[in-house]
């Protein structure tokens, strides 16, 4: 899936409106947002114009979720806009979303299921509040089914960190592997990897609202153990009664509570 990697530049503002300028190597265009009523509009009609009304869903998703606050002249901001891209997949849980890093570094998209056969990892994190604690437990599945259960304890005080590093302790395990379906009850993990990171990178490391990404380490750590490869991360409800996320859910908390 073709991506255009763009520039936004906020040059004014006005009760609340700002007007913003969107360029690329070849164009610009200058729009107007309103960070109140969310009302977008185009003062141009040209080729780049033209191409974020085509991926206004795209575009309206970066400004909607920057903060009200972090709106003021001056801001710039990097971000992809993928062509045609297929935004209600993405948000949708249920949909398989896939990072193919083996020719292209910016190749991702959602499916409805998984290719077989392939290496499976299902991973799990847990926080104990009362020990201060951390486990994590993953289990990997290979193509013939032999099956491997890894877990250990962390001096970590963030669940969504911890799941964080149970998916980057089981892809270590699995650097010489290509094709790799993670399973995975963080929503977080999955939404970082295969749509947050990609923008996180071409603002060294800064959000759409102009702070530090949080475990940065661990972001570079885990976005490194992707290249070359094929991952399809697929995303389960906690508790919902799943064999391998239940073993994981109990070896983690196991880990964490010792």
């Amino acid at each position: 899936m073709k991506i255009h990697i763009l520039n936004m530049e906020i040059i004014d503002e006005m009760n609340d409106t700002y007007i913003i300028n969107i360029s690329n190597k070849n164009n610009f265009t200058i729009v107007s947002f309103s960070s109140d009523t969310k009302e977008l509009y185009f003062f141009d009609e040209n080729e780049l114009s033209i191409f974020l009304k085509s991926n206004e869903y795209q575009f309206r998703k970066i400004l909607h979720n920057k903060r009200k606050e972090t709106y003021y002249k001056g801001f710039k901001l990097k971000f992809v806009l993928q062509d045609n891209k297929d935004v209600g997949a993405f948000n949708d849980k249920l949909k398989i979303a896939v990072i193919d890093k083996i020719k292209d570094e910016y190749n991702y998209y959602t499916i409805e299921k998984g290719i077989e056969p392939t290496y499976k990892l299902f991973t799990d994190g847990s926080y104990n509040e009362r020990t201060k604690t951390g486990g994590y437990a993953f289990i990997i599945i290979d193509i013939n089914n032999n099956t491997s259960l890894f877990a250990g304890k962390l001096k970590k005080k963030s669940s969504n960190l911890i799941e964080l590093i149970a998916v980057i302790k089981g892809l270590q395990k699995l650097k010489k592997t290509e094709h790799i379906r993670i399973i995975s009850d963080s929503q977080y993990v999955k939404k970082g990897i295969t749509e947050w990171v990609i923008n996180w990178k071409l603002n060294n490391w800064i959000t759409a609202n102009g702070e530090k990404v949080k475990y940065i380490r661990y972001w570079k750590r885990l976005d490194k153990l992707t290249e070359k490869k094929y991952i399809e991360f697929e995303w389960i409800k906690a508790h919902s009664f799943h064999f391998e996320n239940m073993i994981c859910d109990y070896h983690a908390k196991k880990s964490a509570n010792f």
